[in-house]
């Protein structure tokens, strides 16, 4: 309707023109930004400030590096660059495509900062992973508004440090800054990475108090913090709570009961989703393929995975086929996973990936034949990463292949490459601790040990272990 009238008038200003690009860019048609601004060009119509900034901001969206670049041309050429508009747009287009140097060019041309520049800056250095960069910046700007709190509570997250993004989200509330709906999927979030719900429950009372338990994103962020602290009642709540579902609270659902392997519960979701009217997307048949992986559902797999082209027009991409990998894997058909693998891994990347499940297969099923050619194509394709070593080293051992097994653990040493070592954590009270394998010093490490090994010993044994170890 907005381009029917745009098309039907007489003169059109720059403002017009500005307006359907804009309206183009939110909506991610980044293609159609710049036939509209080919034909604004054509029409002899002159750009401005407002029409850089919204084409660079459809180039942010559509994360395609050659359009972006190419609006930056055009925006030197006509002499725009120092516009502070379009400098914070082309800021936040390199930070989102992980172009370091570019985007620190940008960075080192500002001269002076307004509010949105600084903004800027903050999720600049967040997204390019300095996360000390964006606290100085975030500490130097005159004054913060709720996009400044949202994005260092965004950008502590995605960084992978959950327990300062819910330091910030408390500091904002002492500053009695109002919460918006942006802001609480991000702090939402960053429970979800922790995976503490007493934490998850705090700041879902905090949303409910402030009335922005309504809103569709937060609506989302509690369906997926829920099930990844561990309370599926609590998610599927969360989840029937949303009045106009989209396809991510579907998606979000559906993960939610997969994680928790209800598979009938996920299958059924998914036919009330398909009945609703809600087309299927990538992350959808993700979600269906992991469930079915861990729970062994191979039949139906294979029918999800045949439907994704079949029925619904998607692309097999990396997860679909490691999912299928995993999932014939983990039953037992090895020959199976490897001939799939071969068919569908295109990329180097997803080969890896492949290779990766493949070997974990072999070794939870002692196939040392395909182990061990799978574990050296491992090695050659990534040879600084520790898992291939590890896992063939492992087959050799379980095999009796000692001499085999000391031969691959020298090669990753002489490659320098050393193990992550494993970690887990566990949450009581209200407090989390986290083990790291290999480190002893943790307080009551005697208690714990002798625990494990009376339950090592209930475990081995038939008759009852008196556990009473006061």
């Amino acid at each position: 309707m907005a381009l029917e009238v745009f098309r039907s008038m007489p003169k059109r200003v720059v403002i017009a023109w500005n307006i359907m690009i804009s309206a183009h860019a939110r909506c991610g048609e980044v293609e159609s930004c710049l036939r509209l601004f080919r034909e604004m060009s054509e029409s002899l119509y002159q750009p401005d400030q407002w029409t850089f900034s919204a084409l660079m901001n459809a180039c942010t969206e559509s994360v395609e590096l050659l359009y972006g670049c190419m609006v930056h041309g055009f925006v030197i050429k006509s002499g725009w660059s120092s516009a502070m508009e379009i400098k914070n747009s082309i800021l936040s287009f390199y930070a989102k495509l992980e172009c370091h140097g570019d985007a620190m060019k940008v960075f080192n041309s500002f001269g002076d900062f307004n509010q949105v520049s600084w903004n800027a800056v903050i999720d600049a250095h967040m997204k390019l992973g300095d996360a000390h960069k964006a606290l100085l910046a975030f500490q130097q700007a005159p004054e913060k508004n709720i996009v400044s709190w949202t994005c260092m509570i965004a950008g502590y997250t995605r960084n992978g440090n959950g327990e300062l993004a819910l330091s910030m989200f408390i500091d904002m509330t002492r500053e009695s800054v109002q919460l918006d709906d942006l802001v609480a999927g991000a702090v939402l979030h960053a429970c979800s990475s922790l995976a503490i719900l007493a934490h998850g429950k705090m700041i879902h009372n905090c949303i409910i108090h402030h009335g922005l338990d309504k809103y569709l994103y937060v609506g989302n962020g509690l369906v997926n913090m829920y099930a990844k602290c561990g309370d599926i009642e609590a998610s599927g709540f969360a989840f029937h709570d949303i009045l106009q579902k989209d396809l991510v609270s579907w998606n979000s659902m559906l993960f939610a009961y997969g994680l928790h392997g209800r598979a009938s519960e996920a299958l059924c979701l998914y036919r009330e989703m398909v009945a609703s009217g809600v087309q299927p997307d990538e992350v959808t048949f993700t979600g269906l393929l992991m469930t079915c992986s861990h729970l062994g559902l191979i039949d139906e797999g294979f029918a999800f995975f045949q439907s994704m082209s079949s029925e619904f027009g998607l692309s097999h991409e990396m997860d679909h086929v490691a999912c299928m990998v995993d999932m014939l894997g983990r039953g037992g058909y090895v020959e199976e996973a490897r001939s799939l693998a071969k068919k569908y891994s295109k990329t180097s990347r997803a080969r890896t990936n492949s290779c990766e499940i493949l070997l974990g297969a072999c070794y939870t099923h002692g196939d040392l034949g395909n182990g061990s050619s799978v574990g050296e194509h491992l090695k050659n394709l990534e040879p600084q990463k520790d898992i291939g070593y590890v896992l063939l080293s492992n087959l050799y051992c379980s095999s009796g292949q000692w001499k085999e097994a000391e031969i691959v653990r020298k090669a990753m040493v002489d490659e320098g490459v050393k193990k992550v070592p494993g970690s887990s954590w566990i949450e009581i009270r209200n407090e989390v601790t986290a083990f790291v394998s290999g480190n002893n010093s943790y307080p009551f490490m005697a208690d714990i040990s002798v625990i494990l090994y009376f339950l090592e010993l209930e475990m081995r044994h038939t008759w009852p272990v008196n556990l009473d170890i006061e």
